[in-house]
């Protein structure tokens, strides 16, 4: 089966196009934006931490189905290194919980949708006793689609919304528009679907949007970070170290560079950098109380300026790939051509290219670089959010719809091992793929049929599984529990916060600003000029704004 682990990456947008699957969230690293109503007074509407949020969520039971041969540690995603056996796969919707009234999703769509009433919606429907009319949308620009049927008097009966979208008015829509699942999940109400009284709570949490529960969320693994992985079987075969601090990145980039082979250390590290130097994510959940008690953004870190000044070297070094400097062409083709021989990236990519290439690169092999901390030593990172994609019901909608929706959001979260994993991600057997030695392979009609529409309902808590290549999931999984010893949750974590919307765009300019200087085209003090207009020009009054909203209700560490 297909995995769900959460990941972040240098395009959030393209990430879910980019991967194997896509059940994706966004990481601590990512630009973060969510939202729930908000009010500048830093009331509760502002944030779901805190007593007020415990007893709107739903109780949590693990699943007892299909449990995992590496179980979640430190943070991390769990694993699943075995084979596929239909025979003994579990069932956990033993009774169909939809209705077959009709109701309509509208929902980001990555690549070309299926046709309406095709085998594999027909398929899912009929397990899961619903009927979905599919309204998919281009998840490229899924935002002005978003933000056009939430200000229109027509808004689909659910609608999937990722927290990248949720800036300017979709933000305030979240709460006017959708309702209050409170009376169908909270408490032991949720126990009706058991898939998702096993979504953990912290992910839950982050449903909360405007005070009431209304996103059924995808949890994602906090232990998530971007991933340098590189190409394990050149290194062999050049006999080169792995890395362990940024001095040694530098010898070792300068040594494996040749431009005249057409061979680069590196693409862009900058997304590495952030981890390596201990610099925390962007929106939301970089504001952190020091030990010095004061709070600051993530910009403020003496972190922020090492880390882009050590990029800046490696681009002034001509260690990375040129194409990277111009933004241009496919890093992961890069990678695999081993033009580049580190690839910060998702960690879900190191399965997508290893499957990949298993026929036309058999000898390609890939691993992933511990992170490092500044000075060689233990590095300092920090948790991504447990959630940041979530399914909402409209205001207004029947009970029936309401269950309905309920039902698909429950089947959608079945648990890896189950029939009804399967089948969200794979089909049917026979008509989407085949079985052969455990591994499940999809046929050309699974392929344009079995994509990422239902897997974006819901998702059960973050796993990797890898049948075809079980060591990949393994590896994935112990990565992530090995950089999860260093974990830390900010003062903003698992708070769903909307800014005050006078601050929205505040620092929008930073990440071209990043882009250019660590290419050469800004200087320093054009970096430190910014900082001190974003304090200057709202800055210092939105910290008051989070200090305040902390205080009342509680930091999220």
């Amino acid at each position: 089966m297909t995995p769900n682990a959460a990941s972040s990456g240098p395009s959030r947008r393209s990430f879910l196009a980019s991967t194997a699957v896509a059940t994706a969230a966004v990481a601590g690293g990512m630009p973060l934006l969510s939202a729930c109503g908000g009010s500048d007074s830093g009331s509760k509407d502002g944030t779901t931490s805190g007593k007020d949020a415990e007893k709107l969520l739903p109780a949590f039971v693990a699943s007892a189905v299909a449990k995992p041969d590496l179980p979640s540690k430190n943070g991390s995603a769990a694993g699943y290194t075995g084979k596929v056996d239909i025979a003994a796969l579990a069932t956990s919707v033993p009774d169909k919980l939809g209705t077959g009234a009709p109701f309509k999703i509208m929902s980001p769509f990555w690549g070309s949708p299926p046709k309406p009433g095709c085998a594999y919606y027909k398929a899912v429907d009929a397990a899961a006793g619903t009927k979905v009319t599919w309204q998919n949308q281009d998840g490229n620009t899924y935002g002005e689609k978003l933000g056009a049927v939430l200000a229109s008097s027509s808004i689909p009966d659910m609608v999937v919304v990722p927290s990248w979208e949720l800036v300017g008015k979709i933000s305030n829509a979240v709460t006017a528009k959708f309702m209050d699942l409170g009376p169908y999940l909270a408490g032991d109400k949720v126990k009706k679907y058991p898939n998702l009284a096993a979504i953990p709570s912290d992910a839950w949490r982050m449903g909360i949007f405007g005070g009431a529960l209304r996103g059924i969320p995808m949890p994602s693994a906090t232990a998530n970070w971007i991933a340098p992985l590189y190409r394990k079987d050149i290194f062999d075969k050049k006999g080169y170290a792995v890395p362990k601090s940024p001095d040694e990145f530098m010898s070792w980039a300068k040594e494996a560079t040749s431009s005249k082979a057409k061979v680069w250390a590196c693409g862009d590290m900058t997304w590495s950098a952030w981890n390596i130097f201990g610099v925390r994510g962007s929106g939301t959940i970089g504001w952190d109380i020091g030990s010095d008690g004061k709070l600051t953004y993530r910009i403020e870190q003496p972190e922020y300026l090492e880390a882009l000044e050590w990029v800046r070297k490696l681009y002034d070094a001509g260690v990375v790939h040129p194409d990277d400097k111009a933004r241009s062409g496919d890093p992961g083709q890069r990678f695999t051509a081993g033009e580049t021989l580190f690839w910060s990236t998702n960690l879900a990519d190191w399965y997508g290219k290893t499957a990949e290439q298993a026929q036309s690169n058999p000898d390609l092999k890939i691993e992933v670089m511990d992170i490092f901390g500044a000075d060689g030593g233990d590095p300092q990172l920090y948790a991504a959010q447990p959630a940041a994609i979530w399914s909402l019901i409209r205001k207004g909608a029947s009970k029936e719809t309401v269950e309905n929706a309920l039902a698909a959001a429950n089947f959608s979260a079945a648990p890896y091992g189950t029939k009804e994993r399967m089948l969200v991600d794979y089909g049917v057997e026979g008509t989407h793929y085949t079985v052969k030695d455990g591994v499940p392979v999809k046929n050309d009609l699974g392929n344009s049929e079995v994509l990422n529409a239902w897997v974006m309902l819901a998702a059960p808590a973050a796993y990797y599984a890898h049948p075809d290549f079980p060591d990949v999931a393994r590896k994935q999984v112990e990565w992530q529990q090995r950089m999860g010893a260093f974990m830390k949750k900010t003062s903003t974590y698992g708070m769903n916060i909307v800014e005050p919307s006078r601050y929205a765009n505040l620092s929008s300019q930073f990440e071209q600003l990043e882009i250019d200087y660590v290419r050469g085209n800004k200087k320093l003090s054009d970096v430190q000029q910014a900082i001190s207009t974003w304090k200057s020009s709202g800055g210092d009054k939105l910290r008051d704004w989070y200090k305040e909203l902390i205080d009342k209700n509680g930091s999220g560490n």
